[in-house]
């Protein structure tokens, strides 16, 4: 363990005392609370070494707590605060100082997490969860080098009891078979972790894993066509991602389905002000006579059931937007 305060990883400095911040002091968010990522694999596994947890689909949420003052922070260092204030009071019931790391999740009526029921949580047309599965400081000391377990067994000590909290219960051993329970109920996946593993702040690695039950792509929105017959506003999105090697955007297919009433209107004037003349791809994709292009800046998020072999997604439906992603960030995701 590094044995550093909060204060002092941010600054940079070695282990001499630094200040502490006062509460609401923090403007951005401290690079070492940057999530750690999963990587995707194909196949589940047995490994007494590791132990698997469900994988939530949700926005992933950081807290930091200092005293009584909670901030929430996206993925990318946005702060959510405001946004998801009905968290806080149950968060200032932890003791002492924390930041913790989970995913913010809306549930259906099966207690499923669901993507896309989040765009409805805060107007209470779903039940709202933050699933907590990982701690990074706790007192101002930095417990990430400490082995995964010992990490989540302070953290479950530290979760008051709240409808709204939910401490993320892990399976030694049985990855074959949870990931089965997780198609069997319609879940996401699964997520793989090294029993011993250490946090690594904002980097993916292979100690976590992830396996999906579903195929679930992050997507930047590049245009839209026209509606047709009694559609108002849009007919379909045209979707991209980001080629690594190249940086440039790559056509990702067109989703027409996932919307209803009020996302269109709301989606149309979110991507109203994004107008540009300019197609961001050099590859010709139909409809391009009835389609405006849009600055590539808007991420979102689909289901679909395969790739193609030309790279597009085949039945893609919209569950919602990301405002925790950068659409730079936005790559295909394979194992």
């Amino acid at each position: 363990m590094s044995g550093r305060s909060i204060e002092e990883i941010a600054e940079g400095k070695s282990r001499k005392p630094a200040r502490r911040l006062e509460p609401g002091e923090s403007k951005s968010m401290n690079p070492a609370y940057r999530p750690m990522l999963a990587t995707l694999v194909e196949e589940p596994f047995d490994d007494k070494a590791w132990v698997f947890e469900t994988k939530w689909d949700g926005f992933r949420l950081i807290t930091e707590k200092r005293r009584q003052t909670v901030t929430l922070w996206s993925r990318n260092g946005i702060d959510v605060t405001t946004r998801y204030a009905v968290l806080l009071l149950p968060l200032q019931k932890i003791e002492g100082s924390c930041v913790i790391d989970g995913e913010l999740c809306a549930l259906d009526a099966n207690g499923r997490s669901r993507f896309q029921l989040l765009q409805n949580a805060l107007n209470k047309k779903a039940k709202l969860l933050y699933v907590v599965f990982d701690a990074l400081f706790v007192d101002g000391k930095d417990i990430r080098e400490k082995p995964l377990l010992e990490r989540k067994k302070i953290l479950k000590a530290l979760l008051p009891r709240d409808p709204l909290l939910h401490y993320s219960e892990h399976v030694a051993e049985f990855g074959k078979r949870e990931f089965a329970k997780a198609q069997r109920s319609h879940e996401e996946g699964v997520i793989a972790k090294c029993a011993a593993g250490l946090y690594y702040s904002g980097k993916r690695t292979r100690e976590w894993l992830k396996f999906k039950a579903v195929h679930e792509q992050e997507v930047v929105i590049v245009g839209y066509t026209e509606p047709r017959r009694s559609r108002k506003y849009f007919g379909s999105l045209v979707l991209a991602v980001r080629d690594k090697a190249t940086k440039r955007w790559v056509y990702a297919g067109h989703v027409g389905t996932g919307f209803d009433q009020t996302t269109l209107k709301s989606l149309y004037g979110t991507m109203e002000p994004l107008r540009t003349g300019k197609k961001p791809f050099d590859q010709k994709v139909k409809g391009e006579n009835v389609t405006t292009w849009l600055s590539p800046t808007l991420v979102g998020e689909v289901k679909f059931t395969e790739w193609t072999s030309e790279g597009e997604m085949r039945h893609p439906a919209f569950l919602g937007l990301r405002t925790d992603k950068r659409a730079l960030d936005v790559i295909r995701e394979q194992a």
